[in-house]
């Protein structure tokens, strides 16, 4: 019997931000028996399956015959399973729907699929880097500098990389950055968090494993290494790597082959490794938890993200930046009220991702907070938009008031952050940072109904 798994929504990104160089967008086959098969996602909806009426049919056992369908919304392409037997992964996770951004691995039943953009003809695909990167590379500091300097070296020497850095400095980013601006970005380019697989499945995810290799295992698996053939891997959070794999990972960086699990036959992989760590692996070497020989395999080149308190200068333009993404014609009050409210801030532990976070927050709140708002953006209001004072009303407790004003605003911000987030949903609960399932109650409470 299939262990049970995990099923959950998931938003992998809010939107796509096309560049002027990029036409459309493509799905295609990375692993798997249709590896090699692309389709260029042009109609409303493209479906997926095995099915000939399917806009890309796989000749996968395992993938059902219409599996899923990737719809084209304002906020982007939204993968939704159709009722498939073995589910659809995005990023590692079983999902009903997501938001898809490129590159990111889709897995439905043996096959693993990914979204590319396609650039017009004649430009360079290297000249139009993501937005996100570019987003967290913002700024003039001189630790953006000399990171912007290097990238190009780095990125055509082919060798191993290491990146250090604290969580949400951008690693996974800088990683993308790497592989789009080197030989190999024609190629996939497979995400692998070494810290979110149980240790009994790490060896499986990334070498892959055989029919009947152990119980579970009813069909082939190709794991990421031989996924991302052609291209680069990712190893996310590589000090997480329980120590029994740490000798079977050296051997596949040295002699460029992978056993499946259950196999005995050595397959022959060709992919660049760039792997990422938040924890100083000098000191887990010495701790005995990292292997010392494994360690200076990656350490070929190593590249240190700064923290944003060491680019504090950069934040106004990552603000403006965010909001931009958040709303195109934010307030310019609003804009300096937040920036007023934010680059007093000296500890961003988060980093980027908690000041994207906060930005998106303040702007969907701006409303509603008026002390946001700088003076003379104040001044410039209109008087009748002013928020009223609470009148005192004869035969109401202070409680039973209280609660009316309260529901009232969380109407009021309930109504705005759907409308914001075009009535999806699982936007909206990003944005708003809550329980998807908690917002659809609110807004059935509410009353608050698509139009």
């Amino acid at each position: 019997m299939e262990p049970e798994r995990e099923i959950r929504t998931s938003i992998v990104s809010g939107s796509y931000h096309r560049s002027p160089a990029v036409r459309s967008f493509r799905m295609a086959v990375v692993g798997g028996p249709s590896a090699g098969a692309h389709r260029t996602i042009e109609a409303r909806e493209f479906r997926i399956g095995k099915a000939a009426a399917n806009d890309l049919t796989l000749s996968d056992p395992t993938v059902s015959r219409f599996h899923c369908v990737i719809e084209s919304t304002p906020h982007g392409l939204m993968l939704r399973d159709l009722g498939s037997t073995n589910g659809t992964q995005v990023g590692g996770c079983f999902v009903e729907r997501a938001y898809l951004t490129p590159l990111v691995p889709i897995q439905i039943g043996s096959s693993t699929l990914q979204v590319v953009t396609v650039p017009e003809p004649g430009d360079d695909p290297s000249s139009a880097p993501d937005a996100g990167a570019e987003a967290r590379l913002l700024g003039s500091s001189s630790a953006v500098r000399q990171l912007l300097a290097v990238l190009p070296r780095v990125a055509n020497a082919g060798v191993t990389v290491l990146l250090e850095g604290e969580t949400g400095t951008g690693k996974t980013m800088l990683a993308e950055m790497i592989h789009r601006a080197g030989p190999r970005r024609e190629g996939p380019f497979i995400i692998v968090d070494c810290g979110a697989i149980p240790e009994n499945l790490i060896e499986s995810d990334l070498f892959g494993h055989e029919r009947g290799s152990f119980t579970g295992a009813t069909e082939r698996h190709i794991g990421a290494f031989e996924a991302a053939s052609g291209g680069t891997i990712f190893l996310d959070e590589i000090g997480e790597l329980p120590l029994a794999m740490q000798p079977k990972l050296l051997r596949v960086l040295e002699e460029k082959t992978i056993k499946r699990v259950g196999s005995t036959k050595s397959v022959q992989v060709d992919v660049r490794v760039v792997a990422a760590t938040n924890r100083d692996l000098e000191e887990f070497v010495e701790q005995g938890a990292f292997r010392a020989d494994l360690f200076y395999r990656l350490d070929a080149v190593r590249l240190r993200l700064p923290s944003l308190s060491e680019r504090q200068e950069d934040i106004p333009a990552l603000i403006d930046h965010f909001a931009q993404r958040v709303r195109a014609d934010v307030d310019p009050g609003l804009l300096e009220g937040i920036k007023q409210n934010l680059v007093r801030r000296k500890d961003w532990r988060g980093n980027i991702r908690e000041l994207r976070n906060a930005v998106e927050k303040l702007i969907l709140l701006g409303d509603f907070h008026p002390s946001l708002r700088t003076p003379s953006a104040e001044l410039a209001a209109d008087a009748g938009d002013a928020p009223q004072a609470a009148e005192f009303e004869a035969g109401i407790s202070f409680r039973d008031a209280k609660d009316r004003a309260i529901a009232d605003w969380e109407r009021q911000y309930l109504k705005g952050l759907i409308e914001h987030a075009r009535w999806n949903l699982s936007l909206a609960a990003r944005l708003g940072q809550m329980d998807r399932s908690h917002l659809r109650d609110l807004l059935r409470r509410h009353q608050i109904e698509s139009p």
